[in-house]
């Protein structure tokens, strides 16, 4: 929970009644940070409308009146909050998708609610919980080009979706998804009714997924852009979102080549195809998790782990059914952030996620502050995007205050666990980079305390060697900066440039050149901060030592 006071009409209520369980929020939407949905509650109750409505002889059965009455006294609790969050009534729904929509007693349940709450119960049509789903995942990153899929407990949607960072336009199917009831709870029951059976049963079932999946992507038509980009790319980028998919990203994360791995969310992670698929090494990992909290793997509760042989038989299917997928990108974007980012004008929805995250920690003078890190890159390539330098730009003086001896660890952590944590939209290689160049403005390592040590390598293997390097490169050329203009404000008193050069060796050297008002060499006022960002291009103090990534760096 964040302590707010906003502006009530800003605050939104949803209740996100899924099949697995039921969620609670109140949102934020009050400018400037509208476009990342900012949370002031959250909570979540266990309760699975889809399993209430199986006897254990595995028959359907209506909502048993003990279930609904934990629904209504969650509701009414919510509705409590809601009224000390000063949320108006007129700003609050709930949605309801494929359990409640397909209940027998679906009419008396959303009643009950009725007569308990004073809210009404809105059902999303199939196509409908689609679209939303697809939303939430394009809230969920600055841009999605590529094939989404939405597991939830009772069903899961296929679609395409083009979200363009640029204009802001969102392209998806007019008809928004294509829903099939192979949710992971409904994998489940489906699973163990074929093995039961016995013969060829779960091989026809696995036919039946895998035809339902062709299918329905066929139907999809996706556009020619989207066709012409994965010929490009050497196949599509697969968006993942709702719970079974989170449940497999986590495990996934668990057995990353970068050990421990140093994100703890979800959202924005990113594996290759070869991991996705590697469907036994998944099982053998989640087999493990049960009450014992050594046993655990994060975020990998006992349920959702007994759901991942179910999620490993979509996840086959979807290998076999789909085009060629070359990357799978984890979103936390869901019916909530669906829902909300469908009202958002075009001028917020295009707005980068990082860069709003940051803008409210600005200075008057952090546009021309990015403007000079820019200029310290030579002409005709980009090794670090534009709205990850705003944003560190923004950032850049935060840590001042700070406490000298903590400076570097604090903004080292500061896009995992810390004033950026909750941001919602940033992929991991966003917060890696983001959190290498506020790290070496404030000194790098040599200035991180021994707890930090490989928490700080581990971000740097997940950047990559070389975009570490530029990390290590521009965050000194922040620090330069940041003594330049130590208060923040002002511009004019230096100006920048880079080019190519050769050393007297032969080797390509990255050129650096300040100047004063006076177009004289910042030397004496900087000598320090020059000398550092030299000591950045030494062999021995390239991203993986002398064999590893980096430029040779002469600053004039």
């Amino acid at each position: 929970m964040a302590l707010s006071s906003p502006n009530p009409e800003h605050l939104h209520g949803l209740v996100d009644m899924g099949s697995n369980g039921i969620r609670f929020s109140i949102t934020d939407l009050s400018p400037p940070t509208t476009r990342i949905l900012p949370t002031l509650y959250t909570s979540r109750a266990g309760i699975s409308l889809y399993d209430a409505q199986y006897s254990s002889s595995g028959d359907r059965v209506p909502i048993p009146e003990h279930t609904i009455a934990k629904v209504i006294d969650k509701l009414v609790h919510f509705k409590r909050t809601c009224t000390d969050f000063n949320v108006p009534d007129k700003n609050i729904n709930i949605l309801a998708t494929e359990a409640t929509r397909t209940a027998v007693n679906s009419e008396v349940f959303r009643a009950s609610i009725k007569q308990a709450t004073g809210w009404e119960v809105r059902l999303l049509a199939k196509e409908d919980e689609g679209k939303v789903g697809a939303l939430g995942v394009a809230t969920s990153l600055g841009e999605v080009k590529g094939l989404v899929m939405d597991l939830g407990g009772g069903s899961t949607q296929l679609t395409w979706l083009i979200s363009d960072a640029k204009t802001g336009e969102i392209k998806m199917p007019e008809r928004g998804a294509v829903s099939m009831p192979f949710g992971a709870a409904a994998l489940s029951r489906r699973l163990v009714e074929a093995e039961r059976q016995g013969g060829n049963k779960k091989r026809e079932f696995a036919e039946e997924v895998k035809g339902a999946i062709k299918q329905a992507f066929e139907s999809l038509s996706v556009p020619d852009e989207l066709t012409e980009l994965a010929k490009r790319e050497g196949g599509y980028a697969l968006y993942l979102s709702g719970g079974g998919f989170r449940g497999w990203g986590f495990v996934l994360m668990s057995q990353h080549k970068v050990s421990p791995y140093p994100i703890p969310v979800i959202n924005g992670f990113r594996t290759t195809r070869g991991d996705f698929l590697d469907t036994g090494a998944v099982e053998a990992a989640a087999m493990d998790v049960d009450s014992d909290e050594d046993a655990a793997i994060f975020r990998v509760s006992q349920r959702r782990a007994s759901q991942v042989p179910a999620v490993a038989f979509l996840v086959t299917a979807l290998s076999e059914a789909l085009p060629h997928i070359k990357e799978v990108r984890f979103c936390q974007g869901g019916v909530r952030e669906g829902y909300l980012f469908s009202s958002l004008p075009v001028d917020i929805r295009q707005q980068s996620p990082v860069v709003v995250a940051t803008s409210a920690h600005a200075s008057p003078s952090s546009p021309h502050y990015a403007q000079l890190l820019l200029t310290a890159i030579p002409p005709n390539i980009s090794p670090i995007s534009t709205p990850i330098l705003t944003a560190f730009a923004n950032l850049s003086g935060h840590f001042s205050s700070h406490p000298k001896d903590i400076r570097a660890a604090a903004a080292l952590r500061s896009t995992s666990t810390g004033i950026l944590a909750s941001a919602h939209g940033l992929s991991h290689d966003e917060r890696a980079l983001l959190c290498l160049l506020l790290c070496e403005r404030w000194g790098g390592l040599k200035d991180l305390p021994p707890t930090d040590i490989s928490f700080f390598h581990s971000m740097q293997a997940l950047a990559g060697a070389e975009s570490a390097w530029w990390a290590r490169y521009l965050g000194r050329v922040g620090a330069l900066i940041g003594a330049v203009y130590p208060s923040g404000k002002g511009q004019g008193a230096m100006t920048l440039g880079a080019s190519w050069g050769v050393s007297k060796k032969g080797e390509k050297t990255l050129v650096l050149k300040t100047q004063d008002q006076a177009g004289r060499s910042l030397n004496s006022i900087v000598e320090d901060e020059m000398d550092k960002i030299e000591k950045a291009g030494k062999k021995k103090n390239w991203v993986g030592g002398r064999d590893g990534w980096g430029i040779k760096v002469d600053v004039l």
